[in-house]
């Protein structure tokens, strides 16, 4: 059995980057806000005051307790932002820029591989993108999903789990999840790894690509970006997308894009995560979406068989505040409990707080089986 770490967006550019020690110039080009030090402003003004120039570790807190109490064999994440000193912003309207130097930032909570094929990784052009692999790289860390070319950007990573085994990662994004069209890498072009759609046929031409990289007994876990920011439905063909991706030997589906937590399946004894929600952001004190709670995030560890079949999946509640993860309070781990249990009852399963007194959360399966499927 191996268990593994996956969390959803980790944005430590913008509001996060200005409190680390290297901060990147303040400038932004929102249409409201100029200044990166407003969003520390909107935190402060909700929370408290947030210390500046703290290290590597602040914006983890209790997280890094976490991890090195269940110690997983490996950490993989899908990282929305780039790594770059580039001011060279791409016209969209936000975007997303951590300093280079921050990079201990996110080698203090040991990732394995991070996921690129996201809508924040070009934010600063193409050089800002080359700069965050090279940066990441350097650091000791895999990327997935974005290349200088198309061949670089499908390759997957391998994280050894003993015993010649491996864990095995792929990263694809949607333009559903906001990724312009033209970010998809090409033969002679940087870029991500952009989905055409989400047909079979494009399920079994991301399958060829990444096949020859699993060897026997390896894990392939898919990590995908798709989707809204908010609201708590799956469109039907994410589900079947999801489905062929498992029948064509995927073992794990690591969805990710919306700032909350979606529902939870367990296909053919696959686990699919359809939305993992945030897990590092600067959204602390911005107004609009209270009822999604994008302040509670969750650490998902899921323990997989030999086979890849999913052996148990755990989940630890955090709260983002001060720019820190905070353990929830056993109320907010009662209340995500209640609310997976509700989008995931559909999909055939269920969550239950652990009696344990730290607030883990338990996938459980409905032997009624799904109606989604």
């Amino acid at each position: 059995m191996s268990r593994i770490f996956l969390a959803g967006d980790v944005m430590t550019g913008r509001g996060v980057d200005q409190i680390l020690r290297h901060p990147s110039l303040p400038a932004i080009q929102e249409p409201v806000i100029r200044d990166a030090r407003a969003y520390v402003a909107l935190a402060e003004a909700v929370n408290g005051p947030i210390p500046g120039q703290v290290g590597d570790t602040y914006v983890w807190g209790d997280a890094l307790e976490e991890l090195d109490r269940v110690a997983p064999a490996a950490r993989v994440v899908n990282l929305e932002t780039s790594v770059t000193r580039s001011d060279e912003a791409w016209p969209k309207g936000i975007n997303y820029r951590m300093h280079p130097a921050n990079v201990g930032c996110l080698t203090a909570a040991r990732f394995d591989v991070c996921g690129l094929a996201n809508n924040h990784i070009l934010d600063y052009g193409y050089a800002g993108l080359v700069e965050t692999m090279e940066t990441l790289t350097h650091a000791g860390l895999k990327v997935v999903g974005a290349g200088r070319d198309q061949e670089e950007a499908f390759r997957p990573a391998r994280i050894p789990l003993g015993d010649g085994r491996g864990l095995v990662v792929f990263a694809i994004g949607s333009e559903t999840a906001g990724i312009p069209a033209c970010w998809a890498t090409s033969a002679t072009r940087p870029g991500v790894a952009l989905l055409q759609d989400l047909s079979e046929a494009t399920a079994v031409a991301i399958l060829d690509r990444v096949a020859r990289a699993k060897g026997p007994g390896d894990l392939l876990v898919a990590t995908v970006h798709w989707g809204s920011n908010w609201g708590y439905a799956v469109p039907r063909e994410y589900v079947r997308f999801a489905h062929w991706l498992i029948d064509g030997g995927v073992d794990l589906v690591h969805g990710h894009s919306s700032h909350h937590p979606r529902p939870i399946e367990v296909y053919a004894d696959r686990l699919i995560l359809y939305g993992c929600g945030d897990f590092i952001h600067d959204y602390e004190g911005i107004g609009g979406y209270e009822e999604f709670r994008n302040d509670i995030v969750l650490m998902y560890f899921a323990a997989l068989g030999s086979a890849g079949d999913l052996v148990d999946l755990r989940m630890m509640p955090m709260q983002v505040k001060r720019m820190r993860l905070h353990r929830a309070s056993s109320e907010d781990a009662a209340w995500l409990a209640r609310l997976l249990t509700q989008l995931s009852t559909p999909f055939g399963t269920r969550v239950r707080l652990a009696d344990d007194g730290i607030g883990t959360l338990l996938l459980e399966q409905d032997p009624r089986g799904s109606t989604e499927s």
